[in-house]
Parts: structure tokens; sequence; C-alpha cells
């Protein structure tokens, strides 16, 4: 039940080529942290685009969209749910998903920073109610961690 902001300098990504990031990284999400597959659970994974106008974002004080475009990527998931090789998978392919979304023959280089911030059981809330690791698995279904049948 991750929440993943991705944050990218305005216009980098057509509205379709947004669609189809959002639609990746969902796929990413639901594989990584083995969300059930009923869509109920699947639509517990949020994600939101936000741009930031253009020479707003710099590197270095510098404007580099001409040669690259800088994307952050921070997503919230309940401690708990990953384990070292799930967020090391996890990195990998958040960034391939950020690099497919890039149009053909764009030539700029993707620059990604990924952040994967486990908040802490009972610091999350749903609803206006505090959930926690069972409530989320039970939301969720995420498959390694389901008790025995």
């Amino acid at each position: 039940m991750p929440n993943i902001l991705i944050k990218v300098p305005q216009g980098s990504f057509s509205p379709e080529q947004r669609a189809r990031l959002c639609e990746e990284v969902t796929k990413v999400a639901v594989a990584v942290e083995q969300i059930g597959d009923d869509p109920r659970q699947q639509g517990l994974c949020w994600t939101l685009i936000d741009e930031v106008s253009a020479g707003a974002w710099t590197c270095g004080a510098m404007d580099i969209s001409a040669q690259a475009i800088p994307c952050i990527v921070q997503v919230k998931v309940p401690d708990g749910v990953l384990n070292e090789a799930m967020r090391s998978d996890y990195v990998k392919r958040l960034h391939q998903a950020v690099s497919q979304a890039r149009a053909a023959g764009d030539q700029r280089i993707i620059m990604t920073s990924i952040i994967l911030d486990e908040v802490k059981d009972g610091l999350w809330a749903a609803n206006g109610e505090i959930w926690h690791l069972a409530d989320f698995i039970q939301a969720a279904g995420y498959r390694h961690l389901q008790g025995p049948a």
C-alpha cells in the first residue's frame, strides 16, 4: 500500500507518458511489495506526479534540462513490508519505469533520486484511523506476509 510521489520538471513527459509512468510504477509496486491480485488491493497503490515549474529545478545550481531529466521518487511504505532484496529490486525497477516513460528519440539521460520511506508502525493513518502492519497486510494482501493457511 504505497504512496508514491514523483517530481519531474514541467513538460518532461507528455500526458500520455505520465499515464504510462503511473501505470508502470504501479506494476512495479504491486510486484515488489507482493500486493494481492484483487483490484481493491491494487487500488491502495497511490501515485502522484508533481511537475515542478521550468527553471525551478537545478542540479549544482545549473539548469540541466537540455541534457537530463531529473526525477525524484519518494515511496512511502509501511515498515515491515520490504526486506533488503526487495528494496534493491524496487529502486532498480522504478528507475527502469521512469526511463521507459521517456519519449522515443529523447536523448536526455534519466537521473533518478529514489527514497524508500518506511513509515514506522502506528504512524500511518487511513480515513482518520491509525493503521498497523496487520491492517496493511489484510488490506493490501501482501502475499509474503500472509500467515499459514
